[in-house]
């Protein structure tokens, strides 16, 4: 019988089960625990690997028919603004976000809640509980935040922080070399703010303050339009079977 370490990470694979994104496929997962004081660095490497956190498990697609599922991260420092980009940054210039410790709140989950009935009703985390909540933000082994986003205040260029109620929320890991948006919401009855993006935008900005060359977002799901978002930040780099390939258009 083989032995394994005990900070030797163990992978397993998931039964098929209908794909979230492309309708008539299926998808499978290889997953690990995140979890010893090696996390933070597993993460770390797993992720340049193309694999994504939730709660203290790493998993990407592994899926047999199928390579839709590509990682992307944007190269913050040669972010290219566009026109666009410009009136959203400056539409929501009354919009600070505070970068805090990851501790989940009543607030937050309310604003959670609202934001989940609105736009995925009928998504896997429609039923999630206070509880549930409390456990996707605090179930983490590695350097995990949360980002706040509320209207700026008389006194926020001293402490950097807003005031008021929650506009946005965005759960993100801190790794060496960049920010990893794991899971964010917002206002769903302020469409004009186009907050999911704006918080992107914030993203980058936050990476370039940190000296960090990257902000990770996840798939992109070629044929999935609620994916076709985030070949919009560019220039960005591409996980390939032969590396991170570079996409300036």
């Amino acid at each position: 019988m083989t032995e394994h370490p005990r900070d030797t990470p163990q992978f397993y694979l998931t039964a098929p089960s209908p794909c979230p994104y492309l309708p008539g496929r299926e998808e499978r997962k290889v997953f690990t625990h995140l979890v010893g004081e090696r996390a933070p660095q597993l993460n770390d490497v797993l992720t340049h690997g193309g694999f994504r956190r939730s709660q203290s498990i790493a998993y990407r697609p592994a899926c047999e028919h199928c390579r839709a599922c590509v990682s992307v991260r944007i190269v913050a420092a040669e972010f290219k603004e566009t026109r666009s980009f410009r009136r959203l940054r400056q539409a929501n210039e009354d919009i600070i976000g505070d970068m805090r410790a990851a501790v989940p709140t009543a607030e937050q989950y309310s604003l959670f809640r609202a934001y989940l009935d609105s736009r995925h009703s009928d998504g896997g985390m429609a039923d999630m509980t206070v509880l549930d909540y409390a456990m996707m933000v605090e179930d983490s082994h590695v350097r995990t935040r949360i980002v706040e986003y509320r209207r700026r205040g008389p006194d926020t260029a001293i402490h950097g922080r807003g005031q008021g109620p929650l506009y946005a929320v965005a759960l993100t890991d801190v790794l060496a070399d960049g920010l990893s948006m794991v899971y964010s919401f917002y206002e769903p009855d302020e469409p004009q703010r186009s907050l999911g993006t704006y918080m992107i935008l914030d993203h980058v900005a936050k990476a370039r303050q940190m000296g960090l060359p990257y902000v990770y977002l996840g798939y992109w799901v070629d044929g999935s339009p609620k994916m076709d978002y985030k070949r919009r930040f560019l220039p960005q780099e591409r996980l390939a079977p032969q590396g991170w390939e570079r996409v300036d258009g």
